[in-house]
């Protein structure tokens, strides 16, 4: 699949690796960008992965419904849904979530795992809260911070980073792409009736 580029190649600094400015990322070049990156055996958890390399891969796309409508399946009866779009090396999937109006996620980890979020359309907030201490009661959740990221914003969380909660304030449905690591190999918390 070729990629749409500028006739001179300005080269961007991503760490080892050099690749030409993208003009225009669309968004099936950018799902083949990602799994590249990614190689046969890196998986989210690995070592080797270039976590920033990853996020700019995300930024350079611009965000266009047309281009990522056929994953997004929302339900208004749901929190949000889950859809595959590739997955990856078997260790990681590249995710379409629909986030419903007014709801969001639990709180909670991700096992150990690099986790990447890029706004499709509309709002979403991130309140990230500390991992509770051991014999806590419930609803003694600790918040230490809150953001909201807008259309074509990129987000990462790790667990050292703390729990989090993702939610969809707005009145319409909202849509971002994930990349996490793959639920067969996944071993994630969820802090329900914490928060």
């Amino acid at each position: 699949m070729a990629l749409n580029v500028l006739p001179t190649a300005v080269p961007i600094d991503f760490g080892p690796i050099d690749l030409p400015f993208v003009e225009q990322n669309l968004f099936d070049d950018l799902v083949v960008l990602l799994k590249e990156a990614l190689g046969p055996s890196s998986g989210l958890t690995s070592a080797d992965v270039n976590v920033n390399f990853l996020a700019r891969l995300m930024k350079l796309y611009d965000s266009r419904d047309m281009n990522w409508s056929k994953y997004a399946f929302g339900d208004r009866s749901r929190g949000y849904t889950r859809n595959l779009v590739d997955e990856g090396n078997g260790k990681s999937n590249l995710l379409v979530l629909v986030w419903s109006p007014g709801k969001g996620s639990p709180i909670h980890d991700h096992g150990n795992a690099h986790c990447l979020m890029k706004i499709l359309k509309g709002n979403l907030t991130e309140t990230r809260y500390e991992f509770p201490q051991e014999g806590s009661a419930p609803g003694s959740m600790k918040v230490i911070s809150e953001k909201t990221y807008q259309e074509n914003q990129v987000a990462y969380m790790a667990d050292e980073l703390g729990l989090h909660r993702i939610s969809n304030q707005g009145d319409d449905f909202a849509v971002s792409l994930h990349r996490k690591k793959n639920p067969s190999t996944k071993t994630t918390t969820t802090f329900v009736g914490r928060s």
